[in-house]
């Protein structure tokens, strides 16, 4: 009898050797892995010292593409405002009731932290141009207390936002009568270098996490299997772009 059981356990994992390795392997190794955002904390595990590496579609580099809009104070600003500068792109609306004041928490936070760099900069992009005027942005800005003079917070023309979100940046945005507010869209953050490429830190595969978790608070405490939080993960990669001149 014993025979027979060691037979059967034999069976068992060589079946799994030949039907679940493979598929791991597979998944490790699938493109889909290497441009999806991680949300396990691998990324927080990844070493401090790495290059951050480069988002790359189509074997190209992804850099910003052009735009112009205008932002809280009523001035035009573009990309090139921010050539120089390493920048944190975000997508919101002010009067989102969800995961937008955890973002901007945490965005004020990382102000504070380069309070007085020029060399750092935000672009809040406003998924609610039809509501989010000037005006209404300038008073949002000050209640959130958005001090540093290179955080704009940017309206415009809607269609010109959405295909920035969609397309640009690959962050998703849009109108959806089901969510709350009215509108949908990513709780990311994305972090782009002096030269206007979208960079981020691999996880413990060797792959790009691509974007950074922006609707975790900062100094959450979650419990196991929930989404941790990655703003000072940002911070870090933040700096280290800012020093790498």
């Amino acid at each position: 009898m014993k025979n027979y059981s060691y037979i059967g356990i034999s069976l068992v994992i060589l079946i799994f050797g030949i039907i679940v390795v493979p598929e791991i392997i597979d998944r490790v190794q699938d493109t889909e892995v290497v441009t999806s955002n991680r949300s396990d904390g691998q990324a927080e595990r990844a070493a401090a010292g790495e290059e951050l590496v480069y988002i790359m579609v189509n074997e190209e580099r992804k850099k910003v593409p052009d735009f112009e809009f205008i932002d809280q104070h009523g001035e035009t600003v573009t990309n090139e405002d921010y050539e120089g500068k390493v920048y944190i792109a975000e997508f919101f609306f002010s009067t989102c009731p969800t995961i937008c004041p955890i973002m901007k928490d945490n965005l004020v936070q990382v102000q504070d932290i380069f309070a007085g760099n020029e060399d750092f900069g935000i672009a809040s992009f406003s998924i609610d141009p039809t509501h989010d005027t000037p005006e209404v942005l300038n008073e949002y800005a000050e209640a959130k207390n958005i001090t540093h003079s290179n955080w704009h917070l940017l309206t415009g023309e809607r269609d010109k936002i959405y295909e920035l979100a969609n397309s640009g940046f690959n962050i998703y945005a849009g109108e959806d009568e089901n969510a709350a507010g009215g509108f949908a869209h990513s709780g990311y953050f994305a972090l782009v270098d002096r030269e206007g490429y979208i960079r981020s830190r691999k996880d413990r595969f060797g792959n790009p996490i691509v974007y950074y978790r922006g609707s975790v608070p900062r100094k959450a405490i979650v419990e196991p299997g929930e989404e941790e939080p990655q703003i000072d993960i940002l911070i870090a990669d933040t700096k280290k772009l800012i020093n790498d001149k």
